[in-house]
Protein backbone atom coordinates (compact mmCIF):
# COMPACT_ATOMS: atom_id res chain seq x y z
CA UNK A 1 0.00 0.00 0.00
CA UNK A 2 1.15 3.44 -1.15
CA UNK A 3 1.84 5.80 1.57
CA UNK A 4 -0.10 9.03 2.26
CA UNK A 5 1.32 12.14 1.65
CA UNK A 6 0.08 15.37 3.52
CA UNK A 7 -0.37 18.57 1.50
CA UNK A 8 -0.57 21.67 2.84
CA UNK A 9 -2.23 24.65 1.08
CA UNK A 10 -1.74 28.21 2.21
CA UNK A 11 -3.45 31.43 1.48
CA UNK A 12 -3.73 35.09 3.20
CA UNK A 13 -7.49 34.46 4.16
CA UNK A 14 -8.38 30.74 4.61
CA UNK A 15 -11.76 31.48 2.95
CA UNK A 16 -11.73 30.80 -0.99
CA UNK A 17 -8.71 29.28 -3.22
CA UNK A 18 -6.81 27.28 0.22
CA UNK A 19 -10.19 26.06 1.26
CA UNK A 20 -11.50 24.41 -2.34
CA UNK A 21 -7.61 23.34 -2.74
CA UNK A 22 -7.97 21.26 0.54
CA UNK A 23 -11.72 20.09 -0.32
CA UNK A 24 -10.63 18.93 -4.36
CA UNK A 25 -7.34 17.03 -3.40
CA UNK A 26 -8.99 15.57 -0.86
CA UNK A 27 -12.03 14.12 -3.33
CA UNK A 28 -9.78 13.88 -5.85
CA UNK A 29 -6.66 11.79 -4.82
CA UNK A 30 -8.19 8.73 -4.25
CA UNK A 31 -6.82 8.27 -0.46
CA UNK A 32 -3.15 9.41 -1.88
CA UNK A 33 -3.63 12.38 -0.40
CA UNK A 34 -4.49 14.06 2.78
CA UNK A 35 -5.21 17.79 2.11
CA UNK A 36 -5.28 20.56 4.63
CA UNK A 37 -5.37 24.18 4.18
CA UNK A 38 -4.99 27.49 6.38
CA UNK A 39 -4.47 31.20 6.20
CA UNK A 40 -1.41 33.54 7.90
CA UNK A 41 -4.43 35.58 8.45
CA UNK A 42 -7.81 33.40 8.57
CA UNK A 43 -10.99 35.45 8.78
CA UNK A 44 -12.10 32.47 10.52
CA UNK A 45 -15.14 31.96 8.58
CA UNK A 46 -15.11 29.96 4.73
CA UNK A 47 -16.43 31.79 1.89
CA UNK A 48 -20.29 30.83 1.19
CA UNK A 49 -19.27 31.35 -2.58
CA UNK A 50 -16.18 28.49 -1.96
CA UNK A 51 -19.05 26.13 -0.23
CA UNK A 52 -21.48 26.92 -3.65
CA UNK A 53 -19.11 26.28 -5.72
CA UNK A 54 -17.58 22.87 -4.09
CA UNK A 55 -21.39 21.76 -3.60
CA UNK A 56 -22.17 22.32 -7.18
CA UNK A 57 -19.44 19.78 -8.04
CA UNK A 58 -20.24 17.09 -5.59
CA UNK A 59 -17.47 17.60 -3.33
CA UNK A 60 -18.20 17.15 0.56
CA UNK A 61 -17.95 20.35 2.44
CA UNK A 62 -18.53 18.91 5.62
CA UNK A 63 -15.33 19.83 8.17
CA UNK A 64 -14.45 23.14 5.88
CA UNK A 65 -13.05 25.76 8.19
CA UNK A 66 -10.74 28.65 8.31
CA UNK A 67 -7.94 28.04 10.58
CA UNK A 68 -4.30 29.64 11.07
CA UNK A 69 -1.37 28.17 9.59
CA UNK A 70 0.18 28.15 13.18
CA UNK A 71 -1.69 25.04 13.48
CA UNK A 72 0.43 22.84 10.99
CA UNK A 73 3.78 24.65 12.68
CA UNK A 74 3.77 22.95 15.65
CA UNK A 75 5.49 19.74 17.12
CA UNK A 76 1.98 17.79 17.14
CA UNK A 77 0.98 18.91 13.71
CA UNK A 78 0.91 16.38 10.80
CA UNK A 79 4.24 16.37 8.73
CA UNK A 80 3.66 17.89 5.25
CA UNK A 81 5.42 16.44 2.70
CA UNK A 82 4.01 19.26 0.31
CA UNK A 83 3.14 22.90 0.87
CA UNK A 84 1.60 24.70 -1.85
CA UNK A 85 0.95 28.82 -1.56
CA UNK A 86 -1.69 29.64 -3.67
CA UNK A 87 -2.02 33.45 -3.01
CA UNK A 88 0.12 36.01 -3.96
CA UNK A 89 0.60 37.55 -0.94
CA UNK A 90 0.85 34.17 1.23
CA UNK A 91 3.74 33.25 -0.53
CA UNK A 92 5.50 36.80 0.15
CA UNK A 93 5.25 36.37 3.97
CA UNK A 94 7.69 34.92 6.17
CA UNK A 95 5.83 31.21 6.46
CA UNK A 96 6.45 29.16 10.25
CA UNK A 97 9.32 26.53 9.52
CA UNK A 98 7.37 23.12 8.67
CA UNK A 99 7.84 20.02 10.65
CA UNK A 100 9.05 17.88 8.08
CA UNK A 101 11.11 19.92 5.74
CA UNK A 102 8.47 19.97 2.71
CA UNK A 103 9.18 20.80 -0.35
CA UNK A 104 7.01 24.34 -1.10
CA UNK A 105 5.94 25.82 -4.87
CA UNK A 106 3.80 28.41 -5.46
CA UNK A 107 0.56 28.33 -7.87
CA UNK A 108 -0.91 31.49 -8.34
CA UNK A 109 -4.96 31.46 -8.61
CA UNK A 110 -6.90 34.90 -9.02
CA UNK A 111 -8.79 35.60 -5.60
CA UNK A 112 -12.54 35.39 -6.80
CA UNK A 113 -13.53 37.70 -3.85
CA UNK A 114 -11.83 40.67 -5.76
CA UNK A 115 -14.62 40.90 -8.08
CA UNK A 116 -18.17 42.38 -7.75
CA UNK A 117 -20.73 41.15 -6.66
CA UNK A 118 -22.21 40.57 -9.56
CA UNK A 119 -18.61 38.15 -11.29
CA UNK A 120 -18.45 36.68 -8.40
CA UNK A 121 -20.20 33.49 -9.00
CA UNK A 122 -18.22 32.85 -12.58
CA UNK A 123 -14.78 34.53 -10.93
CA UNK A 124 -15.25 31.48 -8.08
CA UNK A 125 -15.80 29.33 -11.17
CA UNK A 126 -13.10 30.02 -12.82
CA UNK A 127 -10.83 30.03 -10.07
CA UNK A 128 -12.37 26.45 -9.06
CA UNK A 129 -11.47 25.38 -12.60
CA UNK A 130 -7.85 26.62 -12.06
CA UNK A 131 -7.51 24.30 -9.01
CA UNK A 132 -8.80 21.52 -10.28
CA UNK A 133 -6.62 22.09 -13.18
CA UNK A 134 -3.61 21.71 -11.36
CA UNK A 135 -4.26 19.23 -9.06
CA UNK A 136 -5.19 17.06 -11.70
CA UNK A 137 -1.82 17.77 -13.55
CA UNK A 138 0.13 16.88 -9.71
CA UNK A 139 -2.31 13.73 -9.42
CA UNK A 140 -1.09 12.86 -12.74
CA UNK A 141 2.60 12.90 -11.49
CA UNK A 142 4.62 9.78 -10.80
CA UNK A 143 5.78 11.09 -7.36
CA UNK A 144 7.00 7.96 -6.15
CA UNK A 145 9.36 7.65 -9.42
CA UNK A 146 10.38 11.12 -8.80
CA UNK A 147 13.55 12.66 -7.14
CA UNK A 148 12.67 15.67 -4.84
CA UNK A 149 14.50 18.04 -7.72
CA UNK A 150 12.06 16.92 -10.16
CA UNK A 151 9.03 16.43 -7.96
CA UNK A 152 9.67 20.61 -7.35
CA UNK A 153 10.44 21.62 -10.98
CA UNK A 154 7.11 19.41 -11.83
CA UNK A 155 5.48 21.32 -9.33
CA UNK A 156 6.84 24.80 -10.07
CA UNK A 157 5.64 23.84 -13.93
CA UNK A 158 1.92 23.11 -12.84
CA UNK A 159 2.10 26.52 -10.75
CA UNK A 160 2.28 28.10 -14.54
CA UNK A 161 -0.82 26.40 -15.94
CA UNK A 162 -2.58 29.38 -17.55
CA UNK A 163 -5.91 29.53 -15.46
CA UNK A 164 -9.13 28.44 -17.46
CA UNK A 165 -11.34 31.60 -19.47
CA UNK A 166 -15.00 31.75 -18.35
Amino acid sequence: MAEVRNVLFLCTGNTTRSIMAEAILNHDGGGRFCAFSAGSHPKGVVHPRSLERLAAEGIPIDGLRSKSWDEFAGADAPAMDLVVTVSNSAASETCPVWPGAPLSVHWAITDPTEFGPSSQREAFAIGFKALRARIGAFLSLPIESLDSPDLKARLQAIGKMEQPAG
